[in-house]
């Protein structure tokens, strides 16, 4: 049994899915690994990773509108420290995942066919995030 771990480092140009699975299956290629599971970690509080659509835009500014509406911009949140889609952005992190793992069987990711790994940035504004990779197989 072997294991690898790596940070990528994704910069995000505001609001919305950012995909990444080129990324993380680039370097899940370049381990060698024919069998295993792969981690990725999230290292923030206002961003999330989902595992969706990765075909049709629509399905994503679906989720997107979605999201904005069940967790809205509001005056009425205490917390505000980095202005109006600071408390929303925590909401729409809590109710995805920080954390997702994903099989790897014959040196590939088992992802379906119209599946993309996305950072989901809840905030506006650019940001760099933090992803933490860690894959144990063999």
């Amino acid at each position: 049994m072997r294991q690898s771990t790596t940070t990528l480092s994704v910069r995000t140009p505001g609001l919305g899915l950012h995909e990444v699975t080129d990324r993380i299956t680039a370097w899940v290629a370049d381990q060698g690994m024919r069998e295993g599971l792969l981690t990725v970690f999230i290292r923030h509080t206002s961003a999330s990773l989902l595992i969706q659509e990765n075909a049709a835009p629509a399905a994503r500014r679906d989720l997107e509108r979605y999201f904005a509406r069940i967790a809205p911009e509001s005056a009425e949140y205490e917390h505000d420290d980095e202005g109006p889609d600071d408390m929303p952005a925590h909401l729409r992190a809590a109710l995805t995942n920080t954390q997702l793992s994903i099989p790897l069987i014959g040196g590939r990711l088992t992802l379906g066919t119209w599946q993309g790994v996305y950072l989901f940035e809840h905030r506006r504004r650019p940001h760099d995030r933090q992803l933490a990779l860690h894959l144990l197989g063999e």
